[in-house]
């Protein structure tokens, strides 16, 4: 298991790694670096002392789509943690019809389960290779049962005679060639009838007590397994896909699922991360009609039900006890109408680290569509390169755009980041429309004439929300 433990990264490190695919927010990156190198420290710090020591849970404050969402999840990838994103508003009180807030650590453990399977089968995937390798060949030249004389395979095929061979000789002699124009991808596109475990399986939804409402229920185990197994369904297709089915199928027999469902429960238990987002939505707004009426009814019944899971309790997963102390909640929302304090103390108390992020300047939007790793730039560049195209972006053409961002933000309504999204799609609307078929090659060079051509129309009109979101 990959854990922060030995992955070993200091707060610095950490904030220099997110620096890579985030712009700006020092201080929340700060936090959340802190947040997480104190999960290292507490599992080498003395036994008698470390169940004490508890996470200090983080609330990021800021408008949309400056960064809070990518800081968290980022920081789960870096950790290689079971990250769970959910948003306050769907949760609702308990008595009330909705989700209630004891899903988001069952949602939580699903993820640990899958990753802790993904990456126990590729800890024996050579293994189930050559299984899924030997399944084709069974396919393509059935085995013979060997006579009772042995055959040494490594022989020379100097000393082989075909004529005073047995079947069985002959047999793995084929099996042999075969072998090697299937590791030389010669048969890749040569279709094969396999049989695989059909996914196929009839669940039924439980709306009931608190926690069942995700609760699904296998008909087959209901039954008592009447179908003896698994049904097998045949599918023909050719070598390559077969390859990686069979592969995958045969790396889930070699994998121990008990001690994957255990090994994941601890690493939600040590290394979980749940980003609720939107908390602010369930805030009782000291500016509003008292809380009284229409969805406001269960807002504080949302809180409180919150807060045990936050400071820590045990939830009943399907796969069993979850305990949540020291699963680390970062609390994230926008608070235009709500304030921080207007949550319920309780629950203000169990996220002490408050961080506001700024929003984006126009310097950051050049920042964002130049230096990240994943760029706005960069994606449409790698998208045109598959068609032939090659896309080049000057400076001046970057900087217009981040104006024009900043410009749209201030004159409608601050999405932040997300308006780059909306205007570079308007940039290349009729590029990408014009490509394959009337350009399907060449160099496009993006400067600044070219944004002032395409994105006139925005600039221009006063009711720019007609234009862009």
């Amino acid at each position: 298991m990959l854990t922060i433990q030995e992955k070993n990264l200091t707060p610095q490190q950490i904030v220099a790694e997110l620096d890579k695919y985030i712009v700006g927010q020092k201080s929340a990156k700060r936090s959340v670096s802190i947040a997480l190198r104190n999960r290292w420290r507490r599992l080498n710090s003395d036994e008698e002392i470390r169940d004490e020591i508890v996470p200090n849970n983080i609330l990021l404050i800021g408008p949309t789509g400056v960064g809070k969402t990518e800081i968290a999840r980022r920081l789960a990838k870096l950790a290689h943690a079971p990250f769970m994103k959910v948003e306050a508003s769907k949760f609702t009180e308990v008595g009330y019809v909705g989700r209630d807030v004891e899903s988001m650590i069952r949602d939580l453990t699903d993820v640990a389960i899958s990753m802790v399977k993904q990456e126990m089968q590729d800890r024996v995937k050579e293994k189930a290779e050559h299984k899924a390798e030997e399944r084709i060949l069974d396919i393509l030249i059935p085995p013979v049962k060997k006579s009772g004389v042995g055959f040494n395979s490594s022989s020379s095929s100097e000393d082989f005679d075909p004529q005073n061979a047995s079947d069985s000789e002959l047999n793995e002699r084929t099996r042999d060639r075969f072998r090697e124009k299937l590791r030389d991808g010669e048969l890749e596109d040569r279709e094969i009838e396999i049989e695989v475990n059909s996914s196929k399986n009839p669940m039924m939804k439980v709306f009931g007590p608190q926690g069942m409402e995700e609760m699904g229920i296998n008909l087959q185990d209901m039954l008592g397994n009447l179908g003896k197994g698994n049904k097998k369904t045949k599918r023909k297709l050719p070598i390559k896909e077969a390859r990686e089915i069979l592969t995958e199928e045969e790396a889930e027999k070699l994998i121990d699922h008990e001690s994957a469902v255990q090994e994941a429960l601890e690493r939600v238990q040590k290394q979980g991360i749940v980003f609720i987002d939107e908390i602010d939505k369930i805030a009782e707004s000291s500016t509003g009609s008292g809380g009284k009426g229409g969805p406001d009814v269960s807002r504080q019944g949302v809180q409180r039900d919150l807060l045990p899971i936050v400071e820590g309790s045990a939830v009943n997963t399907k796969h069993g006890i979850v305990k949540t102390d020291h699963i680390l909640f970062i609390g994230s929302g926008a608070f235009h109408v709500s304030k921080p304090s207007d949550l319920i103390p309780e629950l203000q108390g169990r996220f002490p680290i408050r961080v506001e992020l700024n929003s984006l300047t126009e310097n950051d939007f050049i920042d964002i569509l130049s230096k990240p790793k994943n760029a706005l730039t960069k994606q449409y560049i790698a998208m045109l390169d598959t068609e032939g195209v090659e896309i080049e972006f000057k400076d001046e053409a970057i900087r217009e755009i981040a104006r024009i961002a900043a410009e749209v933000n201030a004159s409608v309504e601050n999405i932040g980041a997300r308006r780059l999204h909306t205007i570079m799609s308007s940039l290349f609307d009729e590029l990408l429309f014009a490509v394959p078929d009337d350009i399907n090659s060449g160099k496009i060079t993006i400067d600044r004439g070219y944004v002032d051509k395409q994105l006139a129309g925005i600039v221009k009109d006063k009711d720019l929300s007609h234009y862009i979101l």
